[in-house]
């Protein structure tokens, strides 16, 4: 039934092409004149607010919209965007802007004055997500509109790479000005409208750029496919990728990826909290398997969040086999009586959906009976937020520090004073996360599986001919909306 679905969907798919090429689209305006570009998300973001931001969808827009005081090359290593800095001290850092730097979007100039205001607004915005993340700055000192000190309680030799908030302006957040429907920063796009859609003008050319959400995978294909979008990234099924690759009116580029998916477990779980449980389902799933069938070109099998590329990579972590008769043997070695039966919650998304029924049938050999509950992606994410869950599957998008293994992993960052959703305690793994001896806590988070590894998400745009200077980046980010280009005919 699945595959008479898929193909009555492609035969729909080759119907309306062929309806698209007898239309006429000529137009008569200049072929200089730059047109709208219009991008098509499987899910919009969901604030605007560099404060609160937690999804890749507000994330990745937000990029465009404010700029940071820090950013990170191909190597993930730290590099200056609006500013340099300096260490003085273990708890001592100098910032000195850069000069000349981009004005706001409403005109007015960005100065010391913005930097401390914005990060004094996280530390004391009840609600913000990244609270903790800057809870240990004791205070910060502007000296002149160029040059401000972060002064820290506790020594930090990563804090450079955490200035990476875009910077809001100072007299707004005075005002209280609503950050999240109405944002202003200094980034190459400038905030227009919101209707049914987001409106975005560049900065520099005026460029109008424009994102809509489309949840269904095949919705968002016919309209790329009729001309009612321009650009498609990411949140595909492989099927309708490689289909996309044989039509000649648009573009698809591939790229490797750095977004490391995995299983989520509750580490208070009386049956999860067992080891053996936990290295049984990690030997129920064909990683590759399901690679092959359900991700594009060059997704390749994950062993620690970080990439083995990175600079605190782990290359020599093995992958957990596919080998479903260990699987049942570590169960019963575990006490418990098969097949077991485990609650797994994921979003609403018609890949994690189908990702989610292949795991299911990959696991059931194994003597595991996998229950799917897809919710709507705020109920999901708050569950997970909350720790209501036995098993889930996310994706860590955009990560560059070796500190996430801390904030994910150590015993005292359970929430709200960090990311360790699943409550893992592990005062050997402690010790090495204080240590930061990242090769070896990395072997150590392998070895004891507070997540199930899955894979690096390869990455993927589609865009019409007409598109130019656009390449998906191997977190996923959509920097080049910064240069994108599309004419009128």
């Amino acid at each position: 039934m699945k595959v008479l679905n898929f193909l009555l969907v492609i035969c729909f798919l080759q119907l309306t092409a062929c309806d698209l090429a007898r239309e006429d689209t000529s137009q008569d305006a200049s072929v200089h004149q730059l047109a709208p570009i219009h991008f098509a998300l499987s899910q919009a973001p969901l604030t605007l607010d560099p404060r609160v931001a937690t999804d890749a969808a507000s994330e990745r827009v937000i990029r465009l919209i404010y700029q940071p005081l820090v950013d990170f090359d191909q190597h993930f290593k730290p590099t200056p965007k609006l500013a340099s800095w300096q260490m003085v001290s273990a708890t001592e850092y100098l910032v000195s802007l850069r000069s000349p730097r981009p004005l706001f979007h409403n005109e007015q100039p960005l100065n010391a004055e913005d930097v401390k205001a914005t990060y004094d607004a996280i530390i004391q915005l009840a609600n913000s997500p990244l609270s903790a993340e800057y809870a240990n700055i004791q205070k910060i000192t502007v000296h002149d509109q160029d040059h401000l000190t972060f002064y820290l309680k506790q020594p930090d030799p990563y804090f450079a790479e955490k200035l990476i908030i875009g910077i809001m302006p100072k007299r707004l957040l005075e005002q209280q000005h609503d950050f999240a429907r109405h944002p202003i920063g200094n980034g190459p796009l400038a905030f227009v409208e919101k209707n049914n859609k987001l409106v975005f003008r560049r900065v520099v050319d005026g460029q109008i750029i424009t994102l809509s959400e489309v949840k269904d995978p095949t919705v968002r294909v016919l309209k790329l496919l009729r001309g009612e979008t321009d650009l498609l990234q990411g949140e595909l099924p492989a099927e309708l990728v490689k289909y996309l690759q044989t039509k000649p009116e648009v573009t698809v580029k591939t790229s490797p990826g750095a977004n490391y998916s995995y299983l989520g477990l509750n580490m208070q779980d009386p049956v999860l909290s067992n080891l053996k449980v936990r290295q049984a389902i990690a030997h129920a799933i064909d990683r590759q398997a399901l690679i092959d069938k359900v991700m594009v070109n060059h997704t390749r099998i994950a062993g620690a969040i970080l990439p083995p590329e990175h600079y605190a990579g782990n290359h020599h972590l093995k992958a957990y086999d596919y080998n479903p008769e260990l699987a049942k043997r570590l169960l019963t070695e575990a006490g418990l009586s098969l097949p077991i039966k485990l609650v797994y919650k994921t979003s609403t998304d018609a890949q994690r959906v189908r990702i989610a029924t292949i795991l299911q049938a990959q696991m059931r050999p194994a003597g595991i009976e996998l229950e799917i509950r897809s919710l709507d992606w705020g109920t999901f994410f708050e569950d997970v937020k909350q720790g209501n869950f036995q098993l889930f599957g996310l994706t860590w998008v955009g990560i560059k520090t070796p500190e996430i293994y801390t904030k994910v992993f150590a015993s005292n960052h359970f929430p709200p004073n960090g990311f360790n959703r699943g409550r893992f305690s592990d005062a050997k793994l402690d010790n090495l996360l204080e240590k930061e001896d990242w090769q070896a806590a990395t072997d150590r988070i392998h070895e004891q599986l507070p997540y199930i590894p899955l894979w690096y998400e390869g990455q993927f745009a589609v865009f019409n001919k007409e598109i130019t200077n656009y390449l998906p980046k191997s977190d996923g980010n959509w920097d080049d909306l910064a240069t994108i280009r599309k004419y009128a005919h």
